[in-house]
C-alpha cells in the first residue's frame, strides 16, 4: 500500500511537471506565474473586444477615426510609443497596470476600425481561426516542453522574417499589392506569428524571470492579435 502511494504521488507530480529537470517547488512557482501572465492576458482580450464592440457598433467612433486620418496614425503609433514605459516600469505597480490599459485600449481602438470595415462573416470566421490556432499551438507547446523539446531556436529566425515582413510592408505603402500577393503575404505572416506564440510561450514556461509577468503577458498579447489581424486580412483578400 505504501508503495502504491508513493507511485501515485510521484505521477500526480510528473503529470504536472512542465519540463524535465525541474524542481517540485520551481515547477509550483512557475505555474503559478504561468497563470497570473494568462490572467492578464485574458483581461486583455476582454478588454479589446469590449473597445472594439463599442468601436463597431457605435458608429460616431468609428467616423471620427476614419475621417481624422491625424488622429487614426497618432493611435497607430501610440503603442510603440507606450512599449518603453511599459518596459520601464513593468514592475513598478500600480503603473505597469495603468500604462498595460493605455496600450491596450489604444490597440482596441485600431483593431475596431479594422473590424467595422470588414464584413461580420469574415470577422467572425478570423476569430474561429485565431482561437483554434493558438489553443492548439498553446497546448503543442505545454506538451512539446513536458518531452524535453526546446524552442529558443526559433528566436533568430523569427526576428529576421518579422524584419523582412515589416520591409515589405512599409514597400507595400508606396507599391500596393494585389489581392493575390496580398494574400500570400498574409499567409507568410500568419505563419510567422503562429511561430511567435510557440516561441513567447516556451519563454513563458521556461525564460521569463517572475517578475516579467506584465511583459509576458504583452509579448503573448500583441502575437494573438498579430495573427488575429493578419488572418483576416487573408480572408478578406481571399473573398475579394
Amino acid at each position: 500500500m505504501k508503495g502504491f502511494t508513493s507511485v501515485s504521488t510521484k505521477g500526480d507530480i510528473e503529470e504536472g511537471t512542465l519540463y524535465p529537470g525541474i524542481g517540485y517547488g520551481e515547477n509550483q512557482l512557475r505555474w503559478g506565474f504561468i497563470r497570473k501572465v494568462y490572467g492578464i492576458l485574458a483581461a486583455q482580450i476582454v478588454l479589446t473586444t469590449a473597445v472594439s464592440s463599442v468601436t463597431v457598433l457605435y458608429s460616431p467612433i468609428n467616423d471620427l477615426l476614419r475621417g481624422n486620418s491625424g488622429l487614426l496614425l497618432f493611435l497607430l503609433f501610440l503603442p510603440l510609443l507606450l512599449l518603453w514605459p511599459l518596459h520601464i516600469y513593468q514592475q513598478k505597480h500600480p503603473l505597469n497596470l495603468v500604462f498595460l490599459g493605455l496600450f491596450t485600449v489604444s490597440l482596441s481602438l485600431t483593431v475596431g476600425v479594422s473590424c467595422a470595415n470588414t464584413e461580420g462573416r469574415i470577422v467572425l470566421e478570423a476569430l474561429i481561426l485565431t482561437s483554434a490556432v493558438v489553443a492548439s499551438l498553446t497546448g503543442y507547446t505545454f506538451w512539446a516542453s513536458k518531452k524535453g523539446k526546446d524552442f529558443s531556436y526559433l528566436g533568430p529566425i523569427l526576428f529576421t522574417s518579422l524584419m523582412v515582413l515589416f520591409l515589405t510592408g512599409f514597400i507595400q505603402m508606396f507599391f500596393p499589392l494585389g489581392s493575390t500577393s496580398v494574400a500570400i503575404y498574409s499567409g507568410i505572416s500568419a505563419i510567422i506569428f503562429s511561430g511567435y506564440i510557440v516561441y513567447d510561450t516556451d519563454n513563458l514556461i521556461k525564460r521569463f524571470t517572475y517578475d516579467e509577468y506584465i511583459w509576458a503577458s504583452v509579448t503573448l498579447y500583441l502575437d494573438i492579435l498579430n495573427l488575429f489581424l493578419t488572418i483576416m486580412r487573408m480572408l478578406r483578400s481571399s473573398d475579394n
